[in-house]
């Protein structure tokens, strides 16, 4: 059964979409059979999972792209600033893996450029003139940044102190403002603006209004500040393991403290921004934020629901918190919460419990790594050290995989919530689908490519770490060079050796 339905364009004019009615129950009642069945109908299933296996792959290393760079160079600031030889050779390692997560970040980001076209030629095809304009942008800022990243790697001993260390600052601003123009391209799909639409086809655009859409600057926040606590808890928890294998020489305790002080500086700053964009879904994408809270029924004194299964209208398993979801919304139990009801059936996100309980695990884990920074901070204003038990640690040395965790998971909100949606009440996602049959075969190409990337990912860094484990590090970094700085009374053929960085045994210090 096929339903039209005419809505007036955000950018201009009118059009009509064609949707697919389900038939077997609806999504909205929570029937399991009725959610399948909506997803099934509109058959984007497998370039939807290539598309999602590709962005949950690439986001990872976007948030080194965006944020590593700034905490390597917080840890050579403190090394030029102080004399600080562990602070130097961590921030050169740093920099080695850095470099590393760039060239398979670029692979992956390459691949989703050409599923853009490849997957959904519906969309690129009616919208590319508008949703085109940030991606090149952010191909400007993303070849700004691997021309830096360049510069820096190999300006180590090449370059005075301070002249190296601003040679990174253009990494670190390029990785903010690509991320806002990709995150651009996403806030469009959510809050399409900036175009008129005659006849099917684009006939003018507005860059800018195209770039800053009504949700560009929560998105990017939201993003931008993922990215700092993805990166930040990721590298403490590593140093973290170091401390609870007993590793506490100044290496290992400046490894763990530079990242998680940037991490835990982003953290609330993420939790009111997170409280916010919710507030901002709930007024511009309310089915959305009717599905991530479990509202069947435009109401008042709605329920805040903690957890809990959808299954044929009910809730099971969950536990709700009487007229809290109002008082988010509007500051006020009176506040009217719209509810799914207030859309057709085939206008409602599918697999509602999915939406849900991602929300869920993405605040939760948000107040966990909240909380390990508030403890630590806690720790810091009266101790003024760093806090070396093992109940504070081992959850520090999980707080990167809950970083992780709680990013996909908000991933997971932002896309299945807009379902069926591609660009927001404007665009069917069963109408931007390729029409190709060999979609399966490219998902299986593209997992077993992520598999590969996978494993270079994690492998590159840990053979290097054995490399710096078995050497001291001044054989490491006697890079002899043609030009640099010499060191004071010295030919300038003969750069100056690093200094001695303490360590624990002459095996030298534990390696990231």
């Amino acid at each position: 059964m096929r339903v039209s339905h005419v809505y007036p364009e955000r950018g201009g004019g009118t059009h009509s979409v064609t949707a697919l009615q389900p038939r077997c129950g609806h999504a909205a009642d929570g029937g399991a059979m009725g959610a399948v069945a909506h997803v099934l109908a509109v058959d984007p299933v497998p370039a939807r999972s290539q598309m999602g296996s590709s962005l949950g792959f690439h986001i990872i290393l976007a948030c080194f792209g965006i944020a590593f760079a700034a905490v390597t160079m917080t840890a050579e600031w403190i090394g030029i600033r102080r004399g600080d030889a562990a602070a130097l050779l961590l921030a050169r390692r740093w920099s080695k893996v850095m470099a590393v997560l760039v060239a398979v970040g670029a692979v992956s980001g390459t691949v989703l450029s050409y599923e853009m076209g490849l997957l959904w030629p519906g969309l690129m095809g009616r919208f590319g003139a508008a949703i085109g304009f940030p991606f090149s942008v952010e191909g400007i800022f993303f070849f700004l940044e691997a021309i830096f990243v360049g510069v820096y790697l190999y300006g180590w001993r090449r370059l005075p102190a301070w002249a190296h260390w601003w040679s990174g600052m253009p990494i670190v601003v390029a990785g903010v403002l690509g991320a806002m123009s990709v995150v651009a391209a996403n806030s469009w799909m959510n809050s399409p603006a900036g175009y008129t639409l005659r006849d099917g086809k684009i006939t003018k655009v507005n860059p800018v209004s195209v770039f800053f859409n009504a949700a560009t600057p929560y998105e990017t926040a939201h993003m931008v500040l993922a990215a700092y606590m993805v990166t930040g808890f990721l590298v403490a928890g590593v140093y973290a393991v170091g401390l609870v294998r007993g590793r506490r020489d100044r290496y290992h305790r400046l490894g763990f403290a530079v990242p998680f002080t940037i991490a835990g500086i982003a953290a609330p700053l993420q939790v009111m921004m997170g409280d916010i964009i919710a507030r901002f879904i709930a007024h511009n994408q309310p089915v959305k934020f009717a599905a991530m809270e479990y509202v069947s029924k435009t109401t008042r004194n709605a329920p805040e629901w903690i957890g809990g299964i959808l299954i044929n209208g009910h809730v099971y398993l969950g536990a709700a918190i009487p007229s809290f979801d109002s008082i988010l919304v509007g500051f006020s139990p009176h506040t009217r919460v719209v509810g799914w009801d207030s859309v057709p059936a085939a206008q409602r996100p599918p697999l509602v419990s999915l939406i849900h309980l991602s929300f869920d695990l993405m605040v939760g884990l948000g107040f966990f790594l909240l909380a390990l920074a508030a403890w630590q901070g806690w720790w810091w204003w009266f101790h003024r050290r760093l806090l070396m038990t093992a109940w504070f640690l081992v959850p520090c040395a999980l707080g990167g995989v809950a970083a992780v965790a709680a990013m996909e998971a908000g991933w997971v909100v932002t896309e299945v919530g807009r379902q069926p949606w591609i660009v927001y009440r404007v665009m069917l996602v069963s109408d931007a689908v390729t029409p190709a049959t060999g979609v399966p075969v490219t998902l299986g190409v593209i997992l077993a490519l992520y598999a590969i990337l996978t494993v270079v990912s994690i492998g590159v860094p840990m053979i290097m770490s054995r490399r710096w484990q078995q050497g001291p590090p001044a054989e490491e970094e006697a890079e002899q060079v043609p030009y640099g700085p010499p060191r004071a009374g010295a030919s300038p053929a003969a750069p100056a050796a690093p200094p001695a960085v303490p360590r624990k045994s002459p095996g030298g210090p534990e390696a990231v």
